[in-house]
């Protein structure tokens, strides 16, 4: 089987996506895939899954950066899953139905987005789910989760705007004096960003401060430190090594390169010399079958699994190292130093 039928031989949450980023199909055919997003497998699965109060099993905690976060992070992994469902919360399954493609204007989708905006609350202070809380990371999810999902998100939008840093990057730790942008942080609040332009088609300061972000990365060619030009192997954030060389999924709150490399691709950047080397590292992780292999799982409860296993073929990395691979060789590529956006659709 070629990687291709292999990919397609899978959920409707894949399928659609081979079909529009791989296959060119026409676009009646891949709405009419995506549309079973909302009756079918994984998507149909996840929406049965919430319960009448808007909630899923994990609640609305994210652990990220708080001070729980911290001591959860130094937990042995083992102990980390057990009392943290994490991956089971409403953000995350909220994150999950949007990375899958479901319809917004689906009935299910319809549904469960009420339940959250009337019954939802963020643990920080009970502030209302689409109202967002206080730390960039968090409100960056909130934002692509609620315009994707057509809800009202211009009062995150308008603090994330003040809270960019001189470097162009994001960090739920300036509260407590950093002031240098977080990797993790940034690219959750660009994917926000960049939902709320494709939603709302603006405004131009919402533009300007995600280009200014995606400098961030590219400054530091997706991977490397800037002040060093070493690669990264420890992220301060945590204290723990960096796996961004490794990819992951879903990836929930953490960077990797592939992420930082398939926001670029939607976002319809112009690769320059700075993602070279990142696309090369996506190259070289394609196995003699021409699929990507799954790596680093995150500790932590699952509503189900996504993919076969650590160390398996990933059918999810796999479309998005391939719709990456086929943006950097299509897209006549930027001899000057700035990235730019030809597109945010």
């Amino acid at each position: 089987m070629d990687v291709v039928a292999w990919l397609l031989d899978s959920d409707p949450a894949i399928r659609w996506q081979v079909m529009r980023d791989l296959t060119d199909a026409p676009e009646e055919h891949v709405a009419a895939e995506r549309a079973r997003v909302a009756t079918e497998g994984w998507g149909a699965r996840l929406l049965a899954l919430q319960r009448p109060d808007g909630q899923w099993d994990g609640g609305t905690p994210t652990f990220t950066s708080s001070a729980a976060a911290k001591w959860w992070q130094s937990l042995p992994p083992d102990r980390q899953g057990t009392l943290f469902p994490e991956w089971t919360s409403t953000t995350w399954s909220l994150m999950l139905l949007q990375a899958f493609g479901l319809d917004p204007a689906s009935p299910g989708a319809r549904h469960a987005v009420r339940l959250v905006r009337e019954s939802c609350r963020w643990e920080h202070d009970g502030e209302p789910f689409f109202a967002g809380e206080v730390e960039p990371c968090i409100n960056g999810r909130a934002v692509a989760i609620g315009a994707y999902f057509g809800e009202d998100v211009r009062g995150i939008v308008h603090r994330l705007l003040g809270e960019q840093m001189s470097d162009g990057g994001w960090n739920c730790e300036q509260e407590n004096g950093s002031t240098r942008g977080s990797f993790h942080t940034t690219i959750d609040v660009l994917e926000g960003l960049l939902e709320y332009e494709r939603a709302t088609g603006g405004p131009p300061e919402v533009r300007a401060a995600r280009l200014r972000g995606e400098e961030y990365f590219l400054e530091r060619r997706m991977l490397r430190r800037r002040s060093t030009g070493e690669v990264i192997v420890e992220d301060r954030k945590t204290g723990r090594p960096a796996a961004w060389t490794q990819f992951s999924y879903p990836t929930y709150w953490h960077y990797d390169v592939l992420r930082g490399l398939d926001y670029l691709r939607a976002a319809g950047a112009t690769p320059d010399e700075r993602v070279a080397e990142a696309v090369d590292l996506v190259e070289s992780k394609r196995d003699a079958d021409g699929r990507w292999p799954f790596e680093n799982p995150y500790p932590g409860q699952l509503h189900f699994a996504l993919d076969e296993g650590e160390g398996r073929p990933s059918r999810w990395n796999t479309v998005r190292a391939m719709r990456v691979l086929r943006w950097y060789a299509q897209t006549p590529q930027s001899v000057s130093s700035g990235s730019g956006s030809a597109s945010t659709g």
